[in-house]
């Protein structure tokens, strides 16, 4: 992940900063510590998941296929070997650790920043806004709750919050990461929301490229627009707001950052700059695993949970800020899971016909295997049985 920040540094400000707070190759899971954040406080009771009797060390010795076009018959080990710079898996099934390493700096109450697995962890919020009626509709336009943007633009008028959880906003924003003239500019604006001090001011000034609703463009200004939508309609610090509705009922093992604009704003960075431990993730995925109960609490309604992660090959299998299975494969498999993904390969894999949670983190992923396509093939495996 090249930024080349050194390059930008007489362009953008931001480009400064980014480059003196995480270098040239811009943040990594650990960079956090470099950063500016809220915290997302837990409670006074911890969940923690049984170690299973039976545990699954076969995994380390099975051999089984990856990508097709690589036709390699590999173990998990040589798939996630120290070129793929992992740290952590972690594997829970029927509510027990059936499976857990960590290689690295990486241990099992470390925090770690997973990106965009945060735009998840945001849709989440979304719904439990719109349960708790903060949110009339997700077909509501996003300047019911930024009255500020129908000065601008009148496709603002047209943006509605169904178009920001599924990529589909048409705004004339894109997630570069790489050096190249080209794109230039692209660079520049994903640099500025990651390091700028004032992303309100970013958003008022951004510009479509197309009518909201027609096209899915993977880009991650849409989930940080949604995370200031959430605020405004909750009156509540996104912080806070996760903090009461989801990290003290899940009974989060340790608190939880999220990175911000500046101690000015205090925007936080919803689009991918939480941070957590792995266990901590796990439980976001046992909260989708029990469709939104977690141990007889509603948290989310069932409906939320099934528009995220029921198989649909619609929109390149991304609803809701959830990938399913069909973003990777040709045909329906017999048991899909779904998942939350980040750069440089963070993880959540679910698979509820296995009853299995799957946690991935790491530094990079520059070997050829696609973690999410591995979990699932993993999970196909018979040894897990239903």
């Amino acid at each position: 992940m090249a930024f080349g920040f050194l390059c930008l540094t007489m362009v953008s400000c931001a480009a400064v900063r980014g480059y003196l707070k995480d270098g040239k190759d811009g943040p990594g899971i650990y960079s956090f510590v470099r950063h500016i954040h809220d915290t997302v406080a837990n409670g006074s009771q911890a969940f923690q998941f049984p170690v299973a009797k039976n545990r699954a060390d076969w995994i380390d010795t099975l051999h089984f296929y990856t990508q097709e076009k690589y036709c390699q018959n590999i173990t998990l080990a040589d798939a996630l070997d120290s070129k793929s710079k992992t740290q952590g898996v972690l594997i829970i099934q029927n509510d027990s650790i059936v499976y857990e390493k960590y290689w690295g700096d990486i241990s099992s109450d470390r925090m770690a920043t997973v990106f965009s697995v945060s735009k998840s962890i945001t849709s989440l919020m979304c719904g439990i806004a719109v349960d708790d009626g903060y949110i009339h509709s997700i077909d509501d336009a996003v300047t019911d709750y930024l009255p500020e943007l129908k000065k601008k633009d009148p496709m603002w008028q047209r943006l509605t919050i169904r178009h920001l959880l599924d990529m589909q906003s048409g705004l004339d924003f894109d997630d570069a990461y790489y050096l190249n003239l080209k794109y230039l500019k692209r660079l520049i604006a994903i640099t500025r929301l990651n390091y700028g001090h004032h992303v309100m001011r970013q958003i008022r000034g951004l510009k479509f490229r197309c009518e909201p609703g027609t096209q899915y463009r993977y880009e991650s200004m849409t989930s940080q627009i949604l995370g200031v939508v959430i605020e405004r309609a909750s009156k509540k610090r996104f912080v806070d707001y996760l903090s009461e509705k989801v990290w003290k009922p899940l009974q989060m093992e340790s608190p939880a950052l999220i990175n911000i604009d500046s101690h000015r704003h205090r925007v936080p960075h919803t689009f991918g700059g939480i941070t957590l431990t792995m266990k901590d993730l796990a439980k976001i995925g046992r909260l989708y695993l029990n469709r939104g109960v977690w141990n007889g609490q509603r948290i989310v309604s069932e409906e939320w949970i099934r528009l995220s992660t029921e198989y649909d090959t619609s929109n390149k299998g991304y609803h809701f800020n959830w990938y399913n299975s069909s973003n990777y494969s040709a045909k329906k498999p017999q048991s899909p899971g779904y998942y939350a993904l980040g750069i440089c390969a963070q993880v959540l894999y679910v698979n509820p016909f296995k009853n299995l949670i799957m946690v991935r983190v790491g530094e990079d992923n520059i070997n050829p295997v696609f973690v999410p396509e591995l979990f699932e093939q993993l999970s196909n495996c018979a040894l897990f049985h239903e």
